[in-house]
């Protein structure tokens, strides 16, 4: 048993494929608002992922841009902004082996947390659609507590919230700044999350791209 040892996930582009939730959202959200002609529903849903910048950009922004570029006046930018909040977690699915993988470990005794920057409630909305929070000691979001990765205070706050030390916590995530320096930072063991092999991290522990592959990488 590993009683005394963690595992803190990131959520976006970690746990929760982000990407292709948001590729089935916005299909589905171009297609009952009816925003674009069929032609170009390809090309509006690209110049979202385009402005959107993987999640930096906050969705008024993006909507706002949309809507002017693509001449969209039957539905305000509000509209469409309050739809995403709302109906996004709808859509939200996990990166393949995730279940198992956070199953797994919570028989193996690890204590398991997560670390996301984002807003409330919209984040914990997202994250409770993968069905996984039952296994999850402690979830901290970063609007809700005032802090942001890579800030070294939110780490450690997630392993106050489970009583362990820095070091005997891994953390995953897939942004090399905000979550690998960040726990590194602390004192945390990290492993850098790209589905493309192509794309790894020269200051993780480790690198991971299929999670079926987990337990092994998690052998620091």
């Amino acid at each position: 048993m590993n009683i005394n040892k963690a595992v803190i996930f990131d959520l976006d582009q970690t746990l929760l494929d982000r990407t292709t939730s948001l590729i089935n959202f916005l299909t589905w959200q171009t297609n009952y608002f009816r925003l674009v002609p069929n032609q170009i529903k390809q090309q509006f849903i690209q110049r979202f992922l385009d402005i959107d910048d993987n999640g930096k950009v906050w969705k008024d922004v993006v909507y706002e841009s949309l809507t002017q570029e693509f001449m969209i006046k039957h539905i305000s930018k509000e509209q469409l902004l309050e739809s995403y909040i709302n109906d996004f977690n709808k859509f939200s699915c996990c990166f393949r082996d995730v279940e198992e993988t956070i199953l797994e470990l919570k028989q193996k005794g690890y204590l398991i947390g997560l670390i996301s920057n984002g807003k409330t409630p919209f984040q914990e909305h997202n994250f409770y659609a993968l069905g996984l929070t039952e296994f999850f000691t402690s979830i901290i979001v970063s609007e809700a507590v005032g802090l942001r990765k890579p800030d070294p205070a939110i780490f450690l706050l997630s392993c106050k919230q489970r009583g362990v030390y820095p070091h005997d916590c891994i953390f995953v995530g897939d942004n090399e700044m905000a979550d690998i320096q960040g726990a590194k930072d602390v004192g945390m063991k990290t492993i850098f999350f790209n589905p493309d092999p192509s794309i790894s991290s020269q200051i993780a522990d480790q690198n991971l791209h299929l999670f079926k592959n987990f337990m092994q990488v998690l052998k620091l």
